[in-house]
């Protein structure tokens, strides 16, 4: 079975940056698929499959890399010259958020997930200028609900908020396009679950039973039933 269309990735560059993402993530052991003993999430959801993105900041080699395609990202999706700061949501954007925020040369702020202190700045820790346009910067995104709280804070400091970057958008439910297109927020990532999904069977970093049965996920992720 075939990913979506609305998961193909609309240029090679794109294409050729989501793989070598998607590479990088199994090499350094970020990807668990584990059918037979499946993840329980806090949303209550159960999965075949986890990432950790927060294991990119310890391997130098993939931290570049990941963050040079993220500049590329930028420059062709967004613009460069339209943001004016990028800010980290708390916690696991805040490295991403620095890394980009020093290839671009631009000022960096984070965004706390409660309000600590009182006025505009409650849940921003920097420097935010009035109407500045700021770049929303994640680890991943699942339903896109996590970044809600964050396009709320920095709209609330006066902040211009059109687009969020994620390394890596889960890609399977439809939420996390819809909330991003009522907050009138471009979201943008360099991989999917269907990237890594492509790379484990290139790689056969796992069992072809384990893979047939993580594509099942992705194709009904409410639907999917544990092997047995």
């Amino acid at each position: 079975m075939a990913r979506p269309d609305n998961m193909v990735h609309g240029s090679e560059a794109a294409a050729a940056a989501a793989r070598n993402t998607a590479h990088y993530l199994l090499d350094i052991g970020a990807v668990n698929f584990r059918p037979e003993d499946p993840y329980t999430f806090t949303s209550g959801r159960v999965s075949p499959s986890y990432i950790d993105c927060r294991r990119v900041i310890a391997f130098p080699e993939a931290r570049e890399a990941m963050t040079a395609h993220a500049v590329a990202l930028i420059d062709r999706d967004i613009g460069r010259d339209n943001i004016d700061a990028v800010a980290g949501g708390e916690t696991a954007g805040i490295p991403y958020a620095a890394f980009i925020a020093v290839a671009l040369g631009k000022p960096m702020v984070y965004v706390r997930k409660e309000p600590k202190g009182f006025g505009r700045m409650a849940q921003i820790e920097g420097a935010l200028d009035d109407g500045a346009r700021v770049l929303l910067v994640e680890d991943l995104t699942t339903d896109g609900g996590s970044k809600v709280r964050f396009i709320e804070a920095l709209r609330a400091a006066d902040a211009k908020v059109e687009h969020t970057y994620v390394v890596f958008h889960y890609g399977i439910f439809p939420e996390s396009q819809t909330t991003m297109d009522e907050l009138g927020v471009g979201l943008h990532a360099l991989a999917t679950w269907w990237d890594v999904l492509d790379a484990a069977r290139e790689q056969g970093s796992f069992s072809s039973e384990q893979l047939d049965s993580v594509e099942d996920y992705l194709h009904d992720p409410d639907g999917w039933k544990p092997m047995a």
